[in-house]
């Protein structure tokens, strides 16, 4: 064992004096180029770090909020809505004419006849101011019914007559004057046409009778200047004619129950006769005196321009429809964020 020891001691030894002796024998390289180093390239310094605070969070809006549709409200018929009794009145100015003042002779046919040449060379009858109340139903929108009653003022009328026969002065004249009033009663039927932001335009046709009064009827017989006639009547006298009329107009609606209107009318009060005028003097009356006669106004009509006033009784029976739904506006809250 000592002697393996050495043995490998000895090995060692001769195997490392052999590599020195062959590395002596191998030429020496020669020794690294010296290269400075590159120079130092500056850098610049980095910026400095800037806090940043986060940003405020601002929530959106809310969503908008969509209201339903209102509901359909029907409403009732037109003709549960209209129908009804009402009353009315008006008032009015009536302008009035005739158009002849003819006569009808009552006595003294035997001893006188009337002039041939007897003309009507002037009539006139002043206007006057109408006064009228009524009572109507109205059957639906379109069509309803009246009657009414009016008081016409009492007015001045005057004609002159003018003759040339027995006349000494060549044209004699006779001038008539009189006190005229009416009463008309008329039962009238309208057709509404339509209404347009309350106002309603209408036509209507009425038929009746007026009750006539005439007073203080006298005859003044002229020749030149002097006076030899004078006549008048014994005192009142009174006629009932036919009467018609035609109305053309608007209506407004001041409540469902309540309207004004504002209208025309044409009126013809037919044909009223006056009272019998009688001579005073010694020239007319008796057996040789002049003629007893009354007069007719002929055709007597009315232009006229109304105003009146209705209020329907049942017009508003029927329930109002209920009032529409009140929606409250829902907002909506938005949800919390969280910062980071």
């Amino acid at each position: 064992m000592g002697s393996a020891k050495r043995f490998l001691v000895v090995g060692s030894l001769l195997v490392a004096g052999q590599s020195a002796v062959m590395a002596a024998d191998y030429p020496q390289s020669p020794p690294p180029a010296y290269y400075p180093p590159p120079p130092p390239v500056y850098q610049p310094a980095p910026p400095p770090i800037v806090y940043q605070s986060p940003p405020i969070y601002t929530p959106p809006p809310p969503p908008p909020v969509i209201a339903p549709p209102p509901p359909i409200i029907v409403q009732p018929a037109a003709s549960d809505s209209y129908s009804g009794w009402y009353l009315r009145g008006d008032i009015g100015l009536s302008s009035q004419s005739f158009s002849d003042f003819g006569h009808t002779q009552t006595a003294n046919f035997g001893t006188f006849t009337w002039p041939a040449s007897w003309t009507i060379q002037q009539k006139d009858l002043k206007d006057t101011m109408t006064f009228g109340i009524g009572v109507g139903y109205q059957f639906n929108s379109w069509l309803r019914f009246d009657v009414t009653g009016e008081y016409r003022q009492s007015t001045k009328g005057k004609a002159v007559g003018s003759y040339t026969e027995f006349c000494p002065g060549g044209t004699c004249f006779d001038e008539y004057d009189f006190d005229h009033q009416a009463s008309v009663v008329l039962a009238n039927v309208y057709l509404d046409l339509g209404t347009w932001w309350c106002f309603t335009p209408f036509v209507g046709v009425g038929l009746g009778a007026a009750y006539h009064t005439f007073d203080s009827m006298t005859d003044l017989g002229l020749v030149g200047n002097q006076s030899p006639g004078f006549g008048y009547s014994s005192g009142s006298s009174h006629d009932w004619t036919f009467a018609y009329a035609i109305h053309a107009g608007v209506s407004y609606d001041v409540t469902r129950n309540f309207k004004v209107e504002l209208a025309y009318r044409y009126l013809n009060l037919g044909s009223p006769d006056t009272g019998i005028i009688n001579c005073s003097n010694s020239g007319c009356g008796g057996a040789t005196g002049g003629p007893q006669a009354f007069y007719t106004l002929n055709d007597l009509t009315a232009n006229e321009f109304r105003f009146g006033v209705r209020w329907l009784f049942d017009c508003c029976d029927v329930a109002p429809p209920p009032p529409p739904p009140v929606y409250q506006p829902v907002f909506q809250t938005p949800p919390l964020m969280r910062r980071g």
